[in-house]
């Protein structure tokens, strides 16, 4: 059996290569993708909204969460979590997670604390949404699901969660694909001023500095959310049904909360947990990352993103970034979902 997912597994590897719908931004590495012949023809490519569910969620204790989870696969494959972003849900990853079920590997897709049918073991513990607080959530779902090592990938949060997991514990993560690269930060690094066409794409995370910020949002989520889905993704003509499938996510009634306090933290306004000061003292160095990472970019992304230059030097392992041409926006898995699925793929050949 593992015999021939391991087969399996390698002829996907080569839809990779040519189904990827992506344009060679350029090799910022050393890659090693090797080229073999392409998956049978019972599986065609998927397209965006092929895919309207996941079935049944799972529901598993894990660290000071109870964490909704999307599961596909079988139990027994080589462990895949896709991790979501602000503000957005499980529903990134509709499309991509039977692609990856049927080349054999176990998908895992978790609501973030504050989304979803997630939520806090106790009352008592702190509405945190500071960056290492995210990646402590997976790990302890890890842990909750004896899953020693796994391919992580993901954009926005779940990118930045995906990094952490990568640079802090390596021995967890076989394999990363981050949409946007490497974002990493520290509270630090935010207080620097930035140009003021660029201080102008972060409108909403100075909204939310504000209580006025915090009242909108607590008000005008679903509103909200629309609006920065149209912005970040301009191009993406999503409708009512596919917008209201995720917005049921943004009820969780920790989920204002945790968003405030995530980009209140970011620019210092709130503090973190004590537990956890250790750890962003260590990401505040920007440490590097060794294990093999495919980075994304959608040629329409129109939320903040790092250029790809500037980060390149951040994967000293085995390394490659692609742009997705064709109107690819923010939410890029959902809105390309195929080759977010191969570049999973093809991350685990190298």
């Amino acid at each position: 059996m593992a015999k021939d997912l391991r087969g399996d597994r390698r002829r996907f590897l080569s839809a990779a290569a040519l189904t990827m719908a992506a344009a060679p931004f350029g090799i910022l590495g050393a890659v090693h993708a090797q080229f073999r012949t392409p998956p049978p023809a019972a599986l065609p490519p998927t397209k965006p909204g092929t895919h309207t569910s996941f079935g049944a969620l799972k529901q598993i204790e894990a660290g000071v969460l109870n964490v909704g989870c999307a599961a596909a696969g079988p139990a027994a494959g080589p462990a895949v979590i896709l991790l979501h972003g602000w503000p957005y849900d499980i529903y990134s990853y509709v499309d991509v997670a039977p692609v990856l079920a049927a080349a054999g590997y176990r998908v895992l897709v978790p609501y973030l604390r504050g989304y979803g049918t997630t939520h806090f073991l106790s009352d008592a513990t702190p509405r945190n949404g500071q960056q290492a607080v995210l990646a402590v959530d997976i790990l302890a779902l890890m842990e909750a699901l004896h899953i020693d090592k796994a391919i992580l990938a993901g954009y926005d949060w779940g990118a930045r969660t995906a990094n952490i997991i990568a640079a802090l514990w390596p021995e967890r993560c076989k394999a990363m694909v981050s949409v946007s690269g490497y974002l990493i930060g520290s509270q630090e690094s935010n207080q620097r001023p930035l140009p003021p066409k660029a201080e102008l794409e972060w409108w909403y995370q100075f909204y939310f500095a504000t209580e006025r910020g915090r009242a909108g949002y607590e008000h005008y989520r679903r509103d909200f959310a629309r609006l920065i889905w149209q912005l970040a993704s301009p191009k993406w003509n999503f409708d009512a049904a596919t917008f209201e499938r995720s917005a049921a996510a943004f009820d969780n009634p920790d989920h204002v909360r945790i968003v405030i306090h995530n980009y209140r933290w970011r620019l210092g306004l709130a503090d973190g947990e004590p537990q956890y000061d250790a750890l962003e003292q260590r990401l505040a160095q920007g440490p590097v990352i060794a294990v093999p990472t495919i980075t994304l970019e959608g040629d329409a992304n129109g939320a903040p993103h790092p250029d790809a230059r500037a980060y390149a030097k951040k994967f000293s392992g085995t390394y490659a970034h692609r742009v997705l041409t064709g109107g690819i926006g923010h939410n890029l898995p959902q809105e390309a979902p195929q080759a977010f699925a191969d570049a999973v793929l093809e991350v685990d050949g190298y």
